[in-house]
């Protein structure tokens, strides 16, 4: 039974670090958003950390439009970041965990 317990307890720390590197890899796993005509890219890591920033000139000329602009289009970045992210670390901690009984 204490083996068990022991090989459960490495079982986990092995899973544990595989998240850990895996959080590490998605910062340099880069999603590009850009809204429908393509005024405003954004660049983000997995991680959810905005990398870059393209505006146009036009949207420079608008404030009111180019802070709808950003809103709409780094709400989906984030979007994107989020499912990546969630996807990635649901599938380490899916191959991580050990078959516990009721869990």
């Amino acid at each position: 039974m204490f083996g068990d317990m022991m090989g459960m307890m490495n079982k986990l720390k092995e899973a544990q670090k595989k998240v850990e590197e895996t959080k590490e890899r998605l910062h340099s796993v880069l999603l590009d958003e850009a809204s429908n005509d393509n005024k405003l890219k954004v660049t983000i890591s997995a991680n959810r950390t905005i990398k870059s920033l393209e505006i146009s000139d036009e949207l420079l000329e608008d404030k009111e439009m180019l802070e709808d602009y950003l809103i709409l289009t780094l709400n989906k970045a984030i979007e994107r970041a989020t499912a990546v992210n969630e996807a990635e670390l649901a599938a380490v901690a899916k191959e991580g965990m050990p078959n516990i009984p009721g869990l």
